[in-house]
């Protein structure tokens, strides 16, 4: 693969099939190459995705690279956001080996900067953006109504999630903070409580439809746990010791019942949701490296 793969997600699609969008800078070191967006198939037999993409959509140069993406859950359309552009939506439409991609602008986030993370709710009609700038956005999808625009959500906002009734968002800072939001009407629900030593790094909720959680990692002095939150009352009830070092991202399984850690040297680590335990650990899979993109397949394990 040529380039440099800076952002990547699955994308869900109908007959159980899936693909894999991946963003990428294609810089040489004397001329300005265009970063461009592939979307591959993923074969689940050889747990591999095909040798060229089967569609590829070109940045123009002015939009910088790709940061971050975010799928809808329908499949149909993903939003990336660029280090100099603000947020492009692109449509896919056609079967696997006729794809298309049709770029279109999104008016709210036209030049709205680079932003460190972005996301659906699981229904479909809310999408929230989190800006290096510390401005949080919820808007209403597809009408783009802005539901909440907060310039001063966060120093920076570093993660964020939906909840599976996609009644809540969580958001987490660069400096620490944690926060919650009523995706609905964009009021703020509750702050994280910390002690002093601890940082909140990333967030995602439970989603196997039981009892709800929010998990968070968290830096508590040299030590990193992953702490768990009740979300009828915000408080938090307790935490675990799942990768042992500072995670850099976090995912949850689409049913739930998994959750995984990626750490800041190339380490991941799987843990089953409803014991805790970690059931499978792969170290330096990405070697000294932040590991910037973990997610689970939709529909294979």
């Amino acid at each position: 693969m040529q380039g440099t793969v800076t952002c990547g997600s699955w994308i869900r699609r109908p007959e159980n099939l899936n693909l894999v969008v991946l963003g990428k800078s294609l810089k040489k070191r004397d001329s300005a190459s265009p970063s461009v967006l592939e979307i591959f198939s993923f074969d689940p037999l050889t747990a591999s995705l095909s040798n060229s993409p089967q569609v590829t959509y070109v940045f123009e140069e002015t939009e910088g690279e790709p940061v971050t993406i975010a799928v809808h859950p329908s499949g149909d359309d993903f939003v990336c956001s660029t280090s100099k552009g603000g947020c492009k939506l692109l449509e896919l439409s056609g079967q696997e080996t006729k794809l298309k991609l049709l770029a279109k602008e999104l008016p709210p986030l036209h030049d709205v900067g680079p932003q460190n993370c972005m996301a659906f709710s699981v229904d479909g009609s809310k999408f929230a953006t989190g800006g290096v700038d510390g401005r949080l956005r919820i808007l209403e999808w597809p009408s783009l109504r802005i539901i909440l625009d907060e310039a001063k959500a966060h120093n920076s906002v570093r993660d964020m999630d939906f909840s599976l009734d996609s009644e809540f968002l969580a958001s987490t800072s660069t400096d620490g903070s944690a926060r919650i939001w009523k995706a609905e009407d964009g009021s703020a629900v509750a702050t994280l409580t910390r002690n002093s030593d601890e940082k909140i790094e990333l967030c995602r909720f439970s989603k196997d439809g039981t009892k709800p959680f929010l998990f968070c990692a968290v830096q508590k002095g040299d030590k990193a746990v992953t702490s768990v939150y009740d979300i009828s009352t915000w408080k938090k009830i307790g935490y675990k010791r799942l990768l042992r070092k500072p995670a850099a991202i976090m995912s949850i399984s689409l049913d739930g019942k998994y959750l995984a850690l990626g750490s800041k040297d190339g380490d991941v680590c799987v843990a089953e949701v409803k014991t805790m335990e970690v059931s499978h650990l792969s170290r330096r899979l990405h070697l000294g490296t932040c590991i910037a993109s973990l997610e689970f397949c939709p529909s294979q394990r």
